[in-house]
């Protein structure tokens, strides 16, 4: 397994890449957001450890770019921990975040679970269908409106998470449990910020939702089909 960790603070780099190596994965490093976006074309990581105040072209921007190409999973690094930070970084694609200062262990334990996050279909042609909204298991697809939707890989999985159980509201904790997996630990609102990019994407109104409904309290319940 290949991770990239993208910083330029070059002890911690060194720190992040001794952990992940000792757990047997390929590590590439590099301080500069413009090289790493290169290095993702070049290597196809499995994991992106990125860090959002990079000099020159910043992590929101690198995280960008490699969204127009990658599906691979990317970790946001901030030392800052205003949550308008923790929500740019999760808006351009990212699936998760992490606040400095914080334990490398850790760190490379989130890498980890999220590895061994249950991928959704592979399971022979399987699709469901909400309305005007078709999820192809199988194929990761998603098509409205005869068009495709782009999703990353975390907004596809809690699409088909919520598209699999329609009219069945799932708390947060079962989200996280279905999407990122039983031995996941991290901030429960990452399902509120992700949930927030499809409704954007499905061109879903929060206020009169025909797809993806708040249920207050509790979490979230796609819209039975018509």
């Amino acid at each position: 397994m290949k991770v990239l960790v993208v910083d330029d603070e070059a002890p911690l780099v060194h720190l992040i890449e001794q952990y992940l190596i000792r757990e047997a994965f390929s590590v590439e490093a590099t301080g500069d957001g413009a090289k790493a976006v290169d290095l993702v074309r070049e290597q196809n990581p499995e994991v992106v450890i990125l860090d959002l105040g990079l000099p020159g072209m910043d992590g929101v921007e690198a995280c960008r770019r490699i969204r127009t190409f990658s599906d691979c999973y990317i970790i946001m690094l901030t030392a800052r921990a205003e949550e308008v930070d923790r929500l740019i970084g999760l808006s351009v694609g990212a699936d998760d975040y992490v606040t400095k200062p914080f334990s490398p262990r850790e760190l490379v334990l989130r890498v980890k679970a999220m590895l061994r996050r249950p991928r959704t279909g592979g399971g022979g042609a399987q699709f469901l269908e909400v309305g005007g909204l078709r999820v192809d298991l199988a194929g990761r697809e998603i098509q409205l409106q005869d068009g495709a939707v782009d999703l990353t890989r975390t907004e596809f999985d809690l699409l088909a998470a919520l598209a699999s159980q329609p009219g069945v509201a799932l708390s947060r904790r079962e989200l996280i449990s279905k999407v990122w997996g039983d031995d996941w630990f991290g901030d429960r609102n990452v399902v509120d910020v992700h949930v927030g990019h499809l409704r954007r994407k499905l061109g879903d109104d929060p206020n009169s939702p025909e797809f993806i409904h708040t249920v207050r309290g509790v979490g979230y319940k796609m819209g039975a089909p018509r």
